[in-house]
C-alpha cells in the first residue's frame, strides 16, 4: 500500500498560494471577457441603429420614387 505524504505547512501554504493565483487568473478572464460583452453589445445597438435609419431611408426613397409606385390601372400598349 502506498501511503500519501501528510500535508505540511508549507506544502499547504503552496497549495493556497497556487488556489489564489488560480482564482485571481479566472478573475482577471471574467473581467476581460465581460469587457468584450459590453463593448459587443454597444456595437449590436449601434449597429441596429444604423440599420433602423437605413431601413427608414430605403423607404422614405421607394415612396418618393415613381419606380416603386403602384400604378392603380396600368395602361395597356399598343
Amino acid at each position: 500500500q502506498h501511503k500519501t505524504p501528510k500535508p505540511t505547512p508549507k506544502m499547504e501554504a503552496n497549495e493556497r498560494e497556487q488556489l489564489v493565483s488560480e482564482v485571481l487568473e479566472l478573475q482577471s478572464t471574467l473581467d476581460e471577457l465581460t469587457r468584450r460583452i459590453d463593448s459587443v453589445k454597444e456595437e449590436n445597438m449601434k449597429l441596429k441603429s444604423d440599420n433602423h435609419i437605413l431601413t427608414q431611408y430605403i423607404e422614405n426613397l421607394m415612396a418618393s420614387s415613381s419606380v416603386f409606385k403602384k400604378n392603380p390601372s396600368p395602361t395597356p400598349r399598343k
